[in-house]
């Protein structure tokens, strides 16, 4: 009786299975269960899109990882990267066309490098980099408010959920560590307008998505919290994942396969994996003494050394949010402050990258998700700022195939509005993916009975910055 009864134990799947799921079983789904045993793991990988190694591009290119730094709120490119020094005849006088009254640049504009690139005085050490940058006067993009346009800026897309930037970067190009998330976000504090909407992986498969890392502790505990377990041994662990995969695969056989079941599942697994080398990524402590000292103690200054010591270990993409940049009223002491948060650890992110060989290999990528208008904000503050502008605005990138020290497209005498070589979101989108050797039209998905691509049915190489 006990043999009996060990032998016809009632299982998992059969509490699960209906009778049309049973019946299907007993034709094509044994067959369909000892096939899958006797595909290799890469085949499987292959099959559901994983990223496990790297994978072919398109074409060559230089470009095999990206730090985007975002410049959240949208910084006033006429006082950072476009200098307009006609407004200063026209101050405090109605310009054609724009509302409100004209407000020139409190900042003095300075020739840089063998270039002679114009920057404003509030970079006043990353302007010493213009001859490796590439910048772009002529962005605009289609809504000047800050959650839509930080979420297109990062996803190309303003009405559905779509995978980010990063999570295409990761699809495309597979992963070169295995114990590393392929895309990690790293921000200081809480979440910035649209939420995990900016690094998710939407229809692609979870492990597409970025790992958000919150960089605002100082240890590698604080950041990286409960990535050790205290409770149990690796082995235990590896036994408790195992059978959470397997409850999944049946969950996924029986009745539906669910995506944001695999992203947490998939969670897991990275959290296992990461837990000696994540800890020894994120831990600065061991960099020299002059190599910290170069970046600075800032918030900002950690992340973006975090930012290259993550490169270093092959994750294909990395984002630091960089915001404060949303300046209303105050412009003069607040842009000042937002400047000199990222001014100093960018240029050190350039340096440090170039010394080690790393800058050819790295597309570096600054920049916020719109810009700022040329006259006063409208709310009459005594202290004035500037309200939001849509039609222009200023990136720079480095590194990674750019054609260092130019500048690409103009905006009007004024700076109201992009009017030479006009780059818009999807144009810069193409780019940074054909930097990375992949035509944007043809890194596609198959979603919904449909191929989906970053770009959309968008998008123009801004040939102008490729060297």
């Amino acid at each position: 009786m006990n043999d009996y009864l060990c032998n016809n134990r009632m299982r998992p799947e059969e509490v699960l299975c209906s009778r049309r799921q049973f019946l299907a079983l007993c034709g094509m789904g044994l067959g369909a269960l000892g096939l899958a045993g006797l595909l290799s793991e890469e085949a499987l990988a292959a099959a559901t899109g994983a990223a496990t190694g790297p994978k072919p591009t398109h074409f060559p290119a230089q470009a095999k990882h990206v730090i985007h730094i975002f410049a959240q709120g949208a910084p006033s490119h006429i006082d950072t990267w476009d200098p307009k020094p006609v407004l200063a005849k026209y101050e405090d006088q109605a310009l054609p066309d724009l509302n409100g009254v004209a407000m020139p640049s409190p900042f003095k504009f300075t020739k840089c490098g063998n270039s002679g690139i114009e920057v404003s005085e509030v970079f006043d050490t990353l302007g010493n980099h213009v001859d490796d940058m590439a910048i772009i006067r002529s962005m605009h993009t289609d809504i000047p408010a800050h959650d839509v346009a930080t979420v297109f800026m990062n996803t190309g897309s303003v009405r559905m959920a779509r995978p980010s930037v990063g999570s295409w970067a990761l699809y495309g190009l597979g992963s070169e560590n295995e114990n590393m998330p392929g895309y990690i976000s790293l921000r200081p504090g809480g979440s910035p307008p649209g939420g995990a909407l900016n690094w998710g992986s939407a229809f692609l498969p979870g492990n597409f998505q970025a790992t958000s890392v919150n960089t605002r502790g100082t240890t590698v505990d604080q950041m990286l919290q409960n990535i050790r377990n205290q409770y149990f041994t690796e082995k235990e662990q590896r036994r408790q994942l195992d059978l959470v995969q397997k409850l999944n695969a049946i969950h996924s056989r029986h009745l539906q396969k669910d995506p944001q079941l695999e992203s947490r599942i998939e969670a897991y697994e990275m959290a296992y994996r990461m837990q000696m080398e994540a800890t020894d990524a994120f831990d600065i402590s061991k960099e020299p003494q002059n190599i910290r000292e170069l970046y600075g103690t800032t918030p900002q200054g950690r992340q973006l050394l975090i930012a290259r010591r993550l490169v270093e270990r092959g994750v294909r993409f990395v984002q630091v949010w960089a915001g404060g940049w949303d300046h209303h009223q105050d412009i003069e002491e607040r842009l000042k402050q937002s400047a000199s948060e990222i001014d100093k650890p960018a240029a050190a992110l350039l340096t440090d990258l170039k010394q080690r060989g790393l800058l050819g290999s790295t597309l570096v990528v600054w920049g916020g998700e719109f810009g700022r208008t040329v006259t006063r904000d409208r709310n009459g503050n005594d202290n004035p700022g500037r309200d939001h502008n849509n039609r222009a605005f200023s990136i720079w990138l480095a590194g990674g195939g750019v054609k260092a020290g130019t500048i690409h497209g103009a905006t009007d005498e004024f700076g109201a509005r992009a009017v030479e070589n006009k780059v818009h979101v999807h144009d810069l989108h193409a780019t940074m993916l054909h930097l990375l050797g992949f035509d944007h039209e043809k890194l596609t998905y198959r979603y919904n009975g449909r191929d989906f691509r970053l770009t959309d049915n968008y998008g123009k190489v801004v040939k102008g910055i490729i060297a």
